[in-house]
């Protein structure tokens, strides 16, 4: 199979985006299939990578780390990109590269699918917080609503992000597949190393966040908490790895709690040197966002046997849910403080919980995944494909 796939982002900027994408790339193209990816250029920083188009793009203005495509540099592409052979155009994100792919797709006549990644009723007024909130959610919903309503098909990485859209009054195809683990990805990762190079004692109770550091993604919530953990346990420490443009008001907020002896922003971490290391250095991962339609950075530390604690919201109650290395809380700073000091005092608990975690992770293999949006493609284009034949002569 041949399919184009469309992105308003990609590495360098790094986000749960740009690692889904990467993911299934390299599983499809291990089972035969060819999938090209037109995405923004962000500069001195891109890197050359088979199969990749970079389009000119300029800075977003209320959020510098992304990068708006010129859209009229694809469209003159359009009948180059005829002669190429797809049977299909997938788009990842809803802003150019969705208006570029319903374009594209009349213009080819190909089936147009798209992966729903961001739960944005929940996410705009971070944004643009000179709206109301009420109706900033109700925008969310009805340009979701109308967006995916003219797709082919619809992908969505959790049950309960699917059931928000059908609330929303989305009737397309859809099919609930999440990005896979890529073992090779991540390693094994040396988790005494990094406590060594940080000056952290190997015996330190230590919690890890990773992730970008967005006010969406609720990390406020983890410094509450980690102000009453203080009480039970006095050395907690918790290393802080990404980057962001919370960041500022995150580390403001911490030192407001007197948390500095505490807490270790660590900024971002390569996915194949540091930030291993870093999930490994924890005893336990800890989690709030509200916002995640999956949570992969969940599976990554599970898969490294690091048990997690966290809330079990939107994506992350498939993951959390079932409690198989994972304990489940809720968002009260107290209760979410207790939790996390059971299982820092609990040696043979940790134990349990990251033999569990490692056996939970794989089952979550980015081949497996991969071959349900190749089998989910390719309905999409037989329907395409029923639905446009010509009725016979009678």
């Amino acid at each position: 199979m041949k399919v184009l796939m469309l992105s308003d982002v990609y590495f360098p900027r790094v986000n749960g985006v740009s690692t889904s994408i990467r993911t299934f790339r390299r599983a499809l193209a291990a089972a035969g299939h060819e999938i090209d990816l037109i995405c923004p250029a962000y500069g001195d920083a891109d890197m050359p990578e088979a199969g990749v188009q970079r389009i000119p793009a300029r800075r977003v203005v209320f959020d510098p780390e992304d990068r708006m495509m010129h859209a009229r540099a694809v469209l003159r592409q359009a009948d180059e990109l005829a002669g190429r052979g797809y049977g299909l155009i997938h788009v990842q994100t809803p802003f150019v590269a969705h208006w570029l792919g319903v374009r594209l797709a009349r213009r080819l006549d190909l089936p147009l699918t798209e992966t729903y990644h961001t739960f944005f009723e929940e996410y705009l007024y971070h944004y643009v917080p000179l709206l109301p909130r009420a109706a900033l959610r109700a925008l969310a919903r009805t340009v979701s609503r109308v967006q995916c309503n003219a797709l082919d098909g619809l992908v969505v990485p959790s049950q309960a992000m699917l059931d928000k859209l059908r609330g929303y009054g989305i009737r397309v195809p859809a099919a609930v597949i999440p990005t896979g683990l890529d073992g090779d990805s991540l390693g094994s990762g040396d988790g005494t190393a990094l406590r060594a190079a940080h000056g952290i004692a190997p015996d330190r109770p230590v919690l890890v966040h990773v992730g970008r550091l967005a006010h969406e993604k609720n990390v406020d919530a983890l410094l509450h908490m980690l102000f009453e953990l203080r009480r039970l346990v006095p050395d907690v420490l918790l290393l802080i790895a990404g980057e962001g443009p919370a960041e500022r008001h995150l580390r403001a907020l911490a030192a407001r709690l007197g948390l500095d002896a505490q807490v270790r922003f660590l900024g971002y971490l390569d996915r194949a040197a540091g930030l291993p290391g870093c999930y490994r250095a924890g005893d336990a991962f800890v989690f709030a966002s509200r916002t995640e339609t999956q949570g992969l950075v969940l599976l990554e530390a599970m898969s490294l046997g690091v048990p997690v604690v966290s809330t079990a919201v939107m994506g992350t109650r498939d993951i959390v849910g079932p409690q198989r290395g994972a304990v489940a809380v809720g968002e009260d700073p107290v209760e979410f403080a207790a939790a996390c000091a059971r299982v820092l005092g609990d040696a043979a608990l940790r134990a349990r919980l990251g033999a569990e975690a490692r056996a939970f992770a794989q089952g979550w293999s980015a081949t497996a995944t991969a071959g349900a949006l190749a089998g989910f493609w390719q309905q999409c284009i037989d329907e395409r494909l029923r639905t446009t034949a010509p009725c016979p002569a009678r």
